[in-house]
């Protein structure tokens, strides 16, 4: 069965390992299967719902969608586009903000976690932002959305808005309300500090991830590093339930060499830290630098980047503004 898949990436700049494992990979793997249409999206609308230098917003822009195209996206077999190119986004959000309902929004956990205590400074967009996020999906009539637990309430959120608009307007099945693709292993690298803490560009120690412009003395000194406990590496999976930061270097390990966490435990079962870094550190070189290499060569080529985004946008604003269009039919408008 042939599947439309849409996702989306934040501009924040310095992508990082947990980045590529947790996602990008993923994506790249979505697009090589012929049966999947797929769209990539730089979300940087989102992105502005927390200031941001202007110049430091464009300069993230172009390094994420660089991250995408070095990793393997091919901007000839899927669409590539940033979110602001394409103005139905915003137009989409403020209808659909018509449909949804306070209550729905209130129940989102992470505005909690992201205003905290300060949630009454906090901008109006963060609080909405899930709408946009359902826009982003509803407007190509995505039947699959890659996320992690973090975001599946937003996709619930989508779901909720499409039945809904479906019902208030007699138009069965008008907006697709979209299933989640989660992905089962590996989609949620932690920090190299903490097992317990997700993998995060806003950690204060650099030493906490492995960056995708890291180099092969970076990445060898941080993964030598990298937290770990006085124990063996453990005999098997059961043994990993209380040892988080060993089930996260061997989740790392498994999922750059395409292999199952149990097969990692035996090839190192047994054996002590430093030799599995050892390891680690060069299969995370050998996996990441050509990565790496690829982004400050594409860094060098704006025009070409610029491109790559202007013509994506050109094809996403065919199918989103003719939903757009026949959204505001249903409507009335």
């Amino acid at each position: 069965m042939s599947k439309k898949i849409f996702s989306g990436v934040q501009p924040t700049g310095n992508l990082h390992l947990g980045n590529y494992i947790g996602a990008i990979k993923n994506f790249v793997d979505l697009q090589n299967d012929p049966n999947n249409f797929c769209i990539y999206c730089v979300v940087d609308l989102h992105a502005i719902t927390v200031k941001q230098n202007p110049e430091e917003l464009k300069k993230n822009i172009r390094e994420t969608t660089a991250a995408f195209i070095a990793s393997g996206l091919d901007y000839k077999k899927s669409i590539i586009f940033n979110q602001s190119l394409v103005p139905a986004h915003s137009e989409g959000s403020w209808i659909l903000s018509c449909i949804a309902r306070m209550g729905w929004l209130n129940r989102m956990t992470q505005f909690k976690e992201k205003a905290g205590k300060d949630k009454e400074k906090a901008s109006v967009g963060l609080y909405i932002y899930p709408i946009l996020m359902a826009a982003d999906i509803l407007l190509y009539d995505a039947t699959h959305v890659p996320v992690g637990g973090d975001q599946k309430q937003h996709l619930e959120l989508s779901r909720d808005i499409a039945n809904k608009f479906n019902l208030d307007f007699n138009s069965p099945d008008f907006l697709i309300a979209p299933e989640p693709l989660i992905q089962k292993n590996f989609a949620r690298i932690m920090s190299l500090k903490d097992g317990n803490k997700k993998m995060s560009k806003s950690d204060p120690s650099e030493l906490s991830r492995i960056n995708l412009n890291d180099s092969t003395d970076e990445i060898f000194n941080k993964i030598k590093k990298a937290k770990t406990d006085t124990q063996p590496l453990p005999e098997n999976e059961n043994d990993l339930a209380t040892r988080p930061e060993a089930e996260n270097l061997l989740g790392i390990y498994s999922s750059l060499n395409d292999q199952s966490i149990k097969n990692t435990i035996n090839e190192f079962s047994g054996k002590n830290f430093s030799e599995f870094k050892e390891k680690l550190a060069s299969l995370v070189v050998d996996k990441i630098s050509p990565i790496s290499s690829e982004i400050k060569k594409l860094l060098k080529d704006e025009k070409f980047i610029d491109e790559v985004l202007n013509n994506g946008a050109q094809k996403a604003d065919k199918i989103a503004s003719a939903k757009i269009k026949n959204l505001k039919k249903i409507i009335g408008l």
